[in-house]
């Protein structure tokens, strides 16, 4: 468990969401990590159409960005998600649900875009975390 995060569902007078926590703040480096999609080491497309599979990759992605900066899925305070058709988005929770935990999970916005910066791809998330000062990279 990350002791270092401290996750408020709901404040008082504000409904509860599903899947995510309303506030997270915590002690520690700032993380912030830019907005990942389904594209492999080489920038090929992973999943074209299927965003099942391009969700899956691109929380493979933040993964190994968040791992870059010493920090895993259970620092992480805030996502992003950017979807090209908000139908999507039980997709990208499932690939959320595989890595962050259910029960303490970070904040997080949802965005229907017209567009990401190539036609094929069908989701973009970024992540904001906080790590523990004595958890280098």
């Amino acid at each position: 468990m990350t002791t270092h995060l401290t996750h408020v569902a709901a404040p008082e007078g504000v409904a509860p969401g599903s899947g995510y926590s309303h506030v997270v703040w915590g002690t520690g480096r700032f993380v912030a990590v830019s907005g990942q999609c389904a594209l492999d080491a080489e920038g090929r497309v992973v999943g074209e159409g299927d965003p099942a599979a391009q969700a899956r990759q691109v929380f493979a992605n933040l993964g190994r960005c968040l791992a870059a900066a010493g920090a895993t899925f259970g620092d992480v305070v805030k996502l992003t998600y950017y979807v090209t058709d908000v139908a999507h988005l039980p997709a990208v929770r499932a690939a959320r649900d595989e890595v962050v935990d259910t029960a303490r999970p970070p904040a997080s916005s949802a965005v229907q875009v017209s567009a990401l910066f190539r036609p094929e791809l069908l989701v973009e998330v970024e992540a904001f975390a906080v790590v523990p000062e004595e958890r280098r990279p």
